[in-house]
Order: structure tokens, then C-alpha cells, then sequence
């Protein structure tokens, strides 16, 4: 799996979201690698990390991070959330989660309603075999609509698709299933590091609602809600969601790498 690593002081390991790649992040990077080493994340079959070996699936992916990566702040956006959540319970070496537009569940249920119908995740599963690179395009949409710098957020997201290559069409249809199948609801209560969770009022993938439902199930946890954000709201508005997560690693105190 190939992970990226840059800048110095606390580790930051970030996780990025369904068909993209580490350089997703390129705007938080250009604001936090002064004061943080990045370790950026491409999941299996995504980006460098297409011929990795292992599928794209919670344990063993959350495993091979937590293997190559050091205690440290997980960062995750909207499916890489799942990782996350999956590497917290399984390690305390996560010391602090951020979740960007992300959920213990991704689609509405009887107990659930602050989410997407399920079908929708499974349409775009039959659409993808269909028309590939339409179908991709088309899910970006889904990940700007709304927000107040939609057009610009469009375009770096469709710069950035394909910029390590072409995701895995297995690996894009584990990651649909995983969106439509998760539910690590029941990990939150047992949380036992501070998590910071920060939304785009104007998501339509994930409504704000079912993140600070899901902030309040966790025990140490703080919500923050972007006006004007969609679903990827550390593009169109970087330097807040940077002073925030600065702010949340700041509180935590955790050294850099090799500190004594």
C-alpha cells in the first residue's frame, strides 16, 4: 500500500474517500505540512496503491496502515471515515480521530434516518460496469453539490481523479459495498480518544444531521458544521477546516515522530 509521507512535527495519517487518492488532500497538505508529518494514505486500489494486493476491506486495510504508519491522528474523508472508525477500535494507536464529512453509516435505516436512500449506493455499483469514467464523473457531482464553491471544487476533484492512474473497477465496487453495508455505530460509544467531526451544511451524501448524530454517540467528541460547505469542504474552504484541525491537534499534544 502506498502511503505518502511529508512535513514534520505530529503525525497526521489522512484517508481519503471512494475512487479518489491521497492527493485529494493536496490543500490541506499545503497548510499543515509546516507543523505536522502527513502520512498520506492511497487505500487499495486507488491511486499508487491499485496493485496493492489486499482488497479493499476495513480490517485488513486499517490493519496495513496501522502497520506502516506511526501513533497518530487519523484524518479521514467521507468512506476513508470507515477506516478510521474500524482503526480505532482495533488500536490505540490511533490517538485522535477527525472525520470530514464522514459516518458510522452511510445509508438510512429505521434508526437512522439522516442519510441516503440505500439504493443509491447499489445503482451506482450497476451503473459502473455500464460507463466507467461517467459514472465516476458523476458520483464528483454528488461530492459538490451544494456547496458554495461547487465549480472549483468540481474541477480539482476532476484534475485529481484520474492523476495516479485509474482506480480499480474491484476495488471501486468493494467500496460501494462498504458505503452501502457498513454500520460501526456500535463503536462509538467505546471510543476512547477525542474525535473531531466537521460537516458541509449543504451535503447531499452525508447530511449534517447524521454527523452530529453520530458525534453525540462518541464520549469525547466535538461537531463542527461548515454554512456554506458540501461534501468535501476541505477544498472550497481549506483554511478553516486546517485552523480546526490544527486546533484539535494542538489540544491533543501529541509529540512528533522520534520526540522525547
Amino acid at each position: 500500500m502506498h502511503i505518502e509521507v511529508t512535513g514534520s512535527g505530529p503525525p497526521l495519517v489522512l484517508i481519503h474517500g471512494w475512487a479518489l487518492h491521497g492527493g485529494v488532500f493536496a490543500p490541506l497538505v499545503e497548510r499543515l505540512s509546516a507543523h505536522h508529518q502527513l502520512h498520506l494514505v492511497d487505500l487499495p486500489g486507488h491511486g499508487r496503491s491499485r496493485d496493492a494486493g489486499i482488497p479493499l476491506a476495513l480490517e485488513p486495510a486499517a490493519n496495513e496502515i496501522l502497520a506502516r504508519t506511526p501513533p497518530a491522528v487519523w484524518l479521514a474523508w467521507s468512506l476513508g471515515g470507515l477506516f478510521a472508525l474500524q482503526a480505532a477500535a482495533l488500536s490505540p494507536q490511533v490517538r485522535g480521530l477527525a472525520m470530514i464529512a464522514a459516518t458510522p453509516r452511510f445509508v438510512r435505516g429505521q434508526d437512522w434516518t439522516h442519510a441516503v436512500e440505500p439504493a443509491v449506493f447499489s445503482q451506482f455499483g450497476s451503473e459502473l460496469q455500464q460507463d466507467y469514467r461517467g459514472t465516476l464523473e458523476r458520483f464528483l457531482a454528488l461530492d459538490t453539490i451544494g456547496s458554495e464553491h461547487a465549480r472549483a471544487e468540481l474541477r480539482t476533484l476532476k484534475q485529481t481523479l484520474y492523476a495516479r492512474g485509474e482506480p480499480a473497477p474491484v476495488a471501486l465496487q468493494q467500496g460501494l459495498g462498504l458505503l452501502e453495508q457498513s454500520d460501526l455505530r456500535a463503536a462509538l460509544p467505546a471510543l476512547s480518544v477525542p474525535s473531531l467531526w466537521i460537516s458541509g451544511r449543504r451535503d447531499r451524501l452525508v447530511p449534517p444531521a447524521g454527523m452530529r448524530e453520530a458525534a453525540a454517540l462518541a464520549p469525547q467528541s466535538r461537531y463542527l458544521d461548515i454554512a456554506s460547505g458540501g461534501h468535501a469542504p476541505f477544498l472550497g474552504h481549506a483554511d478553516q477546516v486546517a485552523q480546526e484541525v490544527q486546533k484539535f491537534m494542538h489540544n491533543l499534544q501529541i509529540p512528533a515522530v522520534g520526540a522525547t
